[in-house]
Parts: structure tokens; sequence; C-alpha cells
């Protein structure tokens, strides 16, 4: 049983990464993707994309991140990788997921699913250039509007070399609404020879559970349902471990003040990381999913949602107890 971090454009980034990895045990994580068009990236857009590679392809916790590439130019593709191997990833990843429309438009992410014999010829290609011993996995969704396809793209990348395919369980135009259709995903999984991944709509411990029991497999990929509850991995490896009948409730009120010094550290580092303008935004961001599950984080959104200025924010987090220092930046 793995679980794994998934990437999630604008909202995962290596400072979320950072918080998460250190209040749950995941397997591997992949970052955001790198978009490929027609020249290859230097090394510093690999390393803004993903700051892990600064620190041997590491979060601080240790928890190894793979980095993604978008694109459809397989020869491009194949390039870019070639020079993405000299930053010693964790491991490369291949995005067929991402749905939004703006990525789409310019023949990126989910849209490809449209075309199984793109998908084996950019496989093909990459895997050409990725050293033995470097992981390669891909991402997809279960197609663009329906899943006819969904056989023959799983199998196009595992044809092509792809080691592991994640499955978003659901299609393009479905985006993220309820519900995931995990019974696709043991679908795929009986159509190819290698290793395929569960991903999409597990908010709980009892998803986690139907998750694994309708798609069929083992390993499942938490996004939205991890950033909005950063213990549930843990308590699904003590799951795991003791095996009972069914999961203890959670105990908010001692997870709240757990995470609260994780709330501080993604704050400074937001306000480092980002424009004065731009953080609150992000840091609204994440309490917007973690009000789902601590009341707490609730309260705490409600009274920042108007602010505008970080000085601001970090005197009501003062007040929650939540040390944030400001930056050079808050000012």
């Amino acid at each position: 049983m793995r679980l794994l971090l998934a990437p999630m454009e604008g909202l995962l980034d290596a400072v979320l990464r950072d918080v998460l990895t250190r209040a749950g045990d995941y397997d591997w994580a992949v970052c955001e993707f790198a978009r490929v068009s027609d020249t290859v990236l230097p090394h510093r857009y690999f390393r803004r994309v993903c700051p892990e590679l600064l620190n041997g392809g590491r979060t601080a916790a240790g928890t190894a991140v793979r980095v993604q590439l978008l694109g459809s130019d397989p020869a491009c593709l194949a390039d870019n990788a070639a020079h993405l191997v000299e930053l010693q990833p964790a491991g490369i990843d291949l995005n067929f997921g991402c749905p939004a429309p703006t990525v789409n438009r310019h023949r990126g992410g989910a849209v490809l699913l449209d075309e199984p014999e793109l998908l084996f010829a950019i496989a093909s290609a990459v895997r050409s250039v990725v050293p033995p011993g470097v992981p390669f996995t891909a991402k997809m969704r279960l197609g663009v509007s329906d899943a006819a396809k969904a056989l023959d793209c799983a199998r196009a990348l595992a044809d092509g070399g792809v080691e592991e395919i994640v499955v978003h369980a659901r299609t393009k135009l479905q985006g993220y609404r309820p519900p995931a259709h995990w019974p696709w995903i043991a679908r795929i999984a009986e159509a190819v020879p290698i290793p395929v991944i569960a991903n999409g709509e597990v908010w709980s411990e009892t998803d986690w559970l139907r998750c694994r029991a309708e798609s069929g497999v083992a390993d499942v990929m938490l996004g939205r349902g991890a950033v909005a509850d950063p213990f549930m991995v843990r308590r699904i490896r003590m799951h795991r471990a003791a095996s009972p009948a069914l999961f203890p409730a959670a105990d908010r009120t001692a997870e709240w003040r757990e995470l609260c010094p994780l709330l501080a550290s993604f704050w400074r580092q937001v306000q480092d990381k980002v424009l004065p303008a731009h953080a609150p935004g992000r840091f609204k961001q994440w309490l917007n999913l973690l009000q789902r599950n601590f009341p707490h984080a609730e309260t705490l959104f409600q009274e920042i949602r108007p602010m505008r200025r970080p000085p601001e924010i970090n005197a009501v987090l003062m007040r929650h107890g939540i040390v944030a220092e400001p930056t050079a930046l808050a000012a």
C-alpha cells in the first residue's frame, strides 16, 4: 500500500508540499507541471517549478518529488526530459490529466486522451532518454468527453515504456465534479501489465477504503483531500497497521494544535515566495479547504477573508496563537 501526494497546479506548490509532507508520510509526490512547447527549458526553470531539485529531489521531510512534464511534441518532450535528467530528479512524470481550458487549447493535458497513438509516441520518446533507475510514470484521466478510449490510452502508455499510471477517475469534461468513477480504474488495471494508482475524490479514510475496494488497486494518490485534511494520510497508515473495524473519529482539536505551527510556516514561506499583494490569497486558499474539517479554520477564514495586507493577517494569527513573524516582503 502506497500513499502519494498529487500535483495540483495553482495550489499544491513547493511551499504546501513542504508542510503536507511534514504532517504526513507520503511514499512520493509530483510537482506542478513544467509546460514544454518548442524549446528546451533551462535548468533554472525546472528548479523553479520543483525547488526540491536543490535538495536531492526531496522535500525537507524527505519525500521524493517527481517532476511532471506537459506538452504534445514527442521530440521536444524527450529533449526536455534528457535535459531534466542532468538535474537527477527523483522521477519523471507525464501529464495527461490537466482539464484546464487554457492548457487544453494549447494541446496539453487531458485533451490528448483522444489520441492514444500520440500518447504512445510521447511515452516512447521520453522513455528513450530516461535512464534505468529513474522512475518514469504518467497521470491520465478517463478521457475527454467519455471513457471510450481509456483502455487504449492506458495500453499506449504502458507499451511506450511508462512504468506506472495514475488514473484520475473522471473525464476532462467532468472536471472535479463528484463522483469519481473508481470501477473504471479496475478495468484499466486489468488491461495493462504495469501498476495502476487510483486518484480522485478521496476526502476521508472511508473514501480511501471505498476507492481501494471499487478500483481493486492498493495504491492511492491524494489531492484536494490531503490539502483539506493534512493528517488523513497519517490516520490511514495507523488504520492500516492496526486494522480496526472502523476508523476512530479524528480529534480535530488536537490536530488543529498540531497544525498551527505548520500554518505559521506556510504563511512565512508564502510571504517569502510571492508579492505581498498575492500572499493573502494563497493563505485563504488553503484555509478555505481546511474549513471542511477544522472548525478553527472556518473561524480564522471568516476573520481574515476581507483582509488584503499581510500585516493585518499577522495580527489576527497572533491572536489565534499562530506565531507568524512578518517577513521583509510583508511590510
